[in-house]
């Protein structure tokens, strides 16, 4: 195996380059009747002080043979040692070169100027995130269980939960982000029209079929993955029936309204679920008697039902956390147990509503069922494949600390999503990494509201394509795999990981301050023993062009939950720091080597060309 090379680059920093750029401006601006015009001498100053970075320099020279060019060879040894391209050769490295090297006498000599080499380290070839996860590389053919699902609350709102505007955008937005799961709340409108918007608020409303129209056209512009509907259904028979037909007439063959044959009694995979709109909401009988349905005048009927209600707070004794032997001792007197005796009474105490359901919608629900969480005792012993959960945020946070192993049993077989509390009232997030780490699919979060949870949620989902469908780790699935977040022992191969802070590249500047102190953070976010996060130095008056050339080293004991947050920051001594830039992506997603790190704002947007400059080292114990 390749040994760590860590990159040999002067200490300190380097204010040359800026200190041209800044000189250049300033004879600039002082002379004024050149009417915003500069020279040619002016021009090649600021591309020098651009483009001459001391890093590069410094990395070209060592592999330069008289520090003038660098030859096919030279850039092959380059490209293996420090880029760890294990696999390149002598035609790639020459390929290399035909594509970034602008001086053609160069070029046809198989050799680079520093010119071209500048330009490949900044090409999107240099970049941290490696090219296959941009694709949709995992195996797609396990069951929907299987993955996480990118997910979203409430999806109409672009602000907060009371008085806020509901919006078309909401849903775009989010469909264009690789979101596969949009909430929909759905209450009776005007003229026999549904209309969606956050009850009981002052919220504003949207008609039902403008959402769906929306859905319709964005549903597969980033994935072509299934898309759940989860509707939060208080429509009444009448107009669930209207809803019913939208969907039909709108989606048509896109929407799943039958089971698939080779899947029976189990769910079916994202592969096989390739653009289809699957429905979530109240269901009547079994998928066959669904079937059976089908054509026949039983479709127009209502059913009226009475659903069983059970407070969160009458969750089975959540006491101290419980061993996987004993949990699995438990599991197994339960089957030998006789089920009937185990009443839906006996496990917390009940009250019961009367719901009318639209057999015409009711249909439409196949793999996606939403079935009120009661308890995960009760679930392992009555709960359908086809069923989901929706559990609230306080109390799934006490499940993941109390009862980890158990709700790991859960959630490897049924779909689960956890959503915000209700008192978020300024549609804040949770952090959605304590549930990830236990195995919960949907972890749905209000996409309007920017910070360091939809980093993570952005960041996560980079992976496989962006197609909002991640196969989860083998212990997330596997039950025959121990595993507690809380623990921290994944699969007993831990990763150490090295990262050194070279430099930035064109900051933000800050709307506060003309002065701009800079720093960077690296964060580690992960099972609880992984999270940390490591800072270095301030660069004082210097968002050009800072260098820190500092190293940080973490052993992260689950990287396959792992995800790095690089946080770019401008001291403040009153105010605290500003937030300049950030970007989050997977650890086994890192290209190792010298790499660009991308900046984004924290709304989410691009701040190319500012970046950072790094070099990563990680290997698996």
């Amino acid at each position: 195996m390749t040994k760590q090379r860590l990159p040999l680059l002067s200490s300190g920093t380097d204010d040359n380059a800026y200190t041209v750029f800044v000189g250049c401006l300033e004879d600039k601006e002082n002379d004024r009747q050149k009417q915003g015009k500069i020279t040619i001498e002016e021009f090649r100053a600021i591309y020098r002080s651009i483009a001459h970075r001391e890093e590069i320099i410094e990395i070209f020279n060592t592999y330069s043979e008289n520090r003038k060019i660098l030859s096919g060879n030279s850039l092959t040894e380059f490209l293996t040692q420090e880029q760890y391209e294990l696999e390149i050769d002598y035609s790639a490295s020459t390929e290399i070169i035909q594509k970034y090297e602008p001086i053609d006498e160069m070029k046809n000599k198989g050799q680079m100027s520093f010119e071209g080499f500048a330009r490949y380290m900044f090409s999107p070839e240099c970049l941290l995130f490696k090219e296959k996860c941009k694709t949709v590389y995992q195996d797609m053919n396990q069951p929907l269980n299987d993955y996480f699902i990118s997910s979203s609350h409430n999806t109409y709102l672009i602000s907060d939960q009371l008085v806020g505007q509901s919006d078309i955008w909401g849903y775009v937005s989010a469909l264009v982000k690789g979101c596969r799961c949009l909430e929909i709340d759905c209450w009776d409108g005007a003229e026999n029209e549904p209309v969606v918007y956050h009850g009981y608020t002052l919220t504003s409303k949207l008609l039902f079929k403008t959402v769906i129209q929306a859905i319709n056209k964005y549903a597969f512009v980033s994935s072509e993955y299934p898309v759940v509907l989860s509707l939060e259904n208080h429509c009444s028979p009448s107009q669930q029936e209207v809803m019913a037909d939208i969907l039909q007439s709108t989606f048509g063959d896109f929407l799943l309204s039958d089971m698939l044959d080779e899947f029976p009694d189990t769910l079916p995979s994202p592969e096989a679920l390739k653009f289809k709109i699957l429905v979530k909401n109240k269901k009547i009988g079994t998928l066959q008697e669904t079937r059976e349905r089908k054509g026949t005048d039983k479709q127009g009927q209502v059913i009226e039902y009475e659903e069983d209600v059970y407070d969160d707070d009458n969750e089975e004794p959540l006491k101290e956390p419980e061993t996987r032997d004993i949990f699995l001792s438990r599991v197994q007197q339960e089957k030998e147990r006789d089920p009937s005796k185990l009443t839906r009474g006996a496990l917390s105490k009940r009250r019961t509503r009367k719901l009318k359901i639209a057999l015409a919608l009711s249909d439409l629900v196949i793999y996606t069922k939403a079935e009120k969480f009661r308890s995960l005792q009760y679930s392992r012993l009555h709960q359908q494949f086809n069923e989901n959960n929706s559990i609230g945020e306080s109390q799934a946070r006490k499940l993941s600390k109390l009862k980890a192993h158990e709700l790991i049993f859960h959630t490897r077989s049924f779909i689960t999503r956890v959503y915000p509390k209700m008192f978020r009232a300024d549609s804040s997030n949770f952090n959605p990494q304590e549930f990830w780490n236990v195995g919960c699919q949907m972890v749905a979060l209000n996409f309007q509201t920017p910070g360091l949870p939809m980093d993570l949620q952005n960041g996560k989902f980079l992976d496989n394509g962006g197609s909002g469908y991640l196969l989860k780790p083998d212990f997330l699935r596997n039950t025959t795999l121990s595993f507690n977040p809380s623990e921290a022992i994944g699969d007993g191969h831990p990763i150490t990981l090295t990262i050194r802070l070279i430099s930035g590249i064109q900051l933000p500047v800050s709307l506060f301050s003309s002065k701009i102190d800079t720093l960077v953070i690296v964060e580690v976010h992960g099972v609880p023993n992984d999270h940390t996060k490591q800072q270095t130095r301030v660069v004082k008056n210097n968002a050009f062009s800072p260098r820190w050339n500092e190293t940080f080293t973490f052993i992260i004991q689950v990287p396959e939950l792992a995800l790095i947050r690089f946080v770019v920051e401008s001291q403040g001594f009153i105010t605290g720091n500003e937030f300049l830039g950030q970007y989050t992506v997977p650890l086994l997603c890192m290209n190792k080597g010298y790499r660009r790190v991308p900046l984004f704002s924290k709304a989410g947007a691009n701040l190319e060309p500012s970046s950072l400059f790094v070099y990563v080292w990680y290997i698996r114990e």
